[in-house]
């Protein structure tokens, strides 16, 4: 059974081939564009770690999955194009969410694992994606997450935003 839990640095070696194998499956499968330059790298997972954000899945010693929760205001979503948020309300952001390709259903099991995390803080759920990431979009609207509008990152590119309204505990 695989087993959702904080990373620690010491995970590192075996988190970020991980990354690589999602920055080639994505430019493989028409996303050529996402996560490139060696992006998300190993300070930004670092980063993630030591912030207590980051969170692997694990069965009996092998990384299936990986992923970024961060629970509070993303600043990238404080202003959305072409539509708008469901509601304002205390959120947690999914990040950085790969799979190793080992194990089928990794971002369903990520997506209901940080939903009933979200549940039990009296929070909602908010993820965005690259507009060529078919395959993350498709696992989010399958999840139940709908469509906002469009953010920009730092830098100015666009990502479709999502969030999920949640029930209480």
């Amino acid at each position: 059974m695989i087993e959702i839990k904080k990373a620690l640095l010491s995970d590192l070696d075996n988190i970020m081939p991980i990354y690589e194998r999602a920055r080639d499956y994505m430019a493989a499968n028409g996303n050529p564009s996402q996560w490139i330059n060696g992006y998300p790298g190993r300070e930004d997972i670092s980063a993630d770690i030591q912030a207590g954000n980051f969170y692997v899945c694990v069965e009996q010693g092998q990384l299936h999955g990986v992923f970024a929760l961060i629970f509070g205001q993303e600043p990238t979503y404080r202003t959305i194009e072409k539509g708008h948020w469901l509601k304002e309300e205390p959120y947690a952001t999914i990040h950085r969410i790969a799979s190793a390709g080992t194990r089928p259903g990794i971002a369903r099991l990520c997506f209901s694992w940080c939903e009933q995390l979200c549940k039990s803080r009296g929070a909602g759920l908010r993820i965005d994606t690259h507009a060529d990431n078919k395959i993350m979009r498709h696992a989010a609207e399958a999840f139940g997450f709908q469509i906002c509008g469009i953010i920009r990152l730092a830098d100015g590119s666009p990502r479709i935003a999502y969030q999920k309204l949640l029930q209480g505990p």
